[in-house]
């Protein structure tokens, strides 16, 4: 359930309204004045909730539903209870999260977090950064020289923005993040204690011990990219780290030196993808994946959660396993393996 104190909805809204906002089939007419005033779980439903219901594999969990209304598709609609309303759609989730974003924007849009705007009086910004109209910088943040920042962004409290680094419009740079060396396009999210641009974990054998390489690359953030909270990103040695458009980051994820990005990712937390890792686009890493340094993965590639990727991966595959493999050739011998421990379990027993 949305709490008021911290999501107060833009205003209730009726359930005609609600058909428009997910382009959905109301299938009473008559119901669409009725008003609905929040969000809710299956098990969180009430008689003036908006809920959604996208497999038909829950049809038995609703025949006792109280909410205001449900979104369903077709295959789901005769389960629903007469007295609550019903909106056919085709994705009740995708149409459940555009009312929603309507609903609260504040819940998704950055901008809308902060409780100030313009500079702060208790931030520090050098007298050579440039710095937009529309420019939020919260107290405590600090702002080093030829810093430029696009109108509409907002800068959190106790942020720091290293010497020469450019954020785009629109961004939001949560409390506590640190960018150093690094440019970042439009409509970035940094969510709390990230770190962008910091030295890559680089050393050489030295006649003392080890030596450390210098790191002179940069970190580049394409435009609509989220990272999550304590995610880091190293700066290339020479190469630029790049994070491609549209990429989502989970929270505590390790992103190495010259690591390469594409467009639309998903990587979930707590990877860990080493130097010079170049994955391609709309590639997608379930959680604590690990991937060798120097491994090429290609498009659209799927890799399941506690992966060890060892070796470069072809466009539109899915693997899994430590080390990972092609997903039925690991299954196959997942299946292998309980096959002969139930083999040796019944020659126990014989004995």
């Amino acid at each position: 359930m949305a709490d008021p104190i911290f999501y107060e909805p833009l205003s209730n809204v009726t359930i005609g309204q609600i058909a428009d906002l997910a382009n959905g089939v109301l299938v009473d007419g008559s119901l669409a004045n009725r008003p609905v005033s929040r969000l809710a779980s299956l098990n969180d439903s009430g008689p003036d909730a908006l809920v959604f219901i996208e497999s038909k594999k829950l049809e038995l969990d609703v025949s006792g539903l109280k909410a205001a209304c449900v979104l369903c598709t077709e295959a789901v609609r005769a389960s629903i209870p007469k007295s609550v309303a019903i909106i056919v759609t085709r994705h009740p989730q995708q149409a459940f999260a555009a009312v929603g974003r309507a609903l609260y924007p504040n819940a998704v849009n950055a901008h809308l977090w902060s409780g100030q705007t313009g500079i702060s009086s208790h931030a520090i910004v050098h007298e050579t950064a440039e710095i937009e109209d529309g420019v939020t910088i919260e107290p405590g943040a600090i702002i080093g020289s030829h810093v430029s920042i696009g109108s509409g962004t907002v800068i959190a409290a106790n942020v720091v923005i290293g010497n020469g680094c450019k954020i785009g419009r629109d961004c939001y740079v949560a409390p506590s993040c640190s960018v150093q060396y690094a440019f970042l396009g439009n409509r970035v999210l940094l969510h709390p204690g990230v770190r962008i641009g910091q030295d890559g974990f680089g050393y050489v054998p030295g006649k003392a011990g080890l030596d450390k390489m210098p790191q002179l690359g940069r970190v580049i953030i394409q435009d609509n990219v989220e990272i999550g909270a304590n995610t880091t990103v190293d700066r290339g040695a020479l190469a630029d780290t790049v994070i491609g458009e549209g990429t989502k980051i989970d929270n505590l994820v390790q992103i190495a030196h010259n690591v390469q990005i594409g467009r639309h990712c998903v990587i979930a937390a707590q990877c860990g993808i080493s130097g010079s890792v170049i994955l391609g686009d709309m590639t997608r890493l379930g959680g604590s994946v690990g991937i060798k340094d120097h491994v090429t993965i290609g498009a659209s590639v799927e890799i399941a959660a506690a992966s060890g990727v060892m070796n470069d991966i072809p466009d539109g595959e899915r693997w899994a396993g430590a080390p990972a493999q092609p997903f039925k050739q690991w299954f196959r011998e997942i299946a292998s393996v309980r096959a002969m421990t139930r083999t040796k379990k019944e020659s126990s027993s014989d004995d």
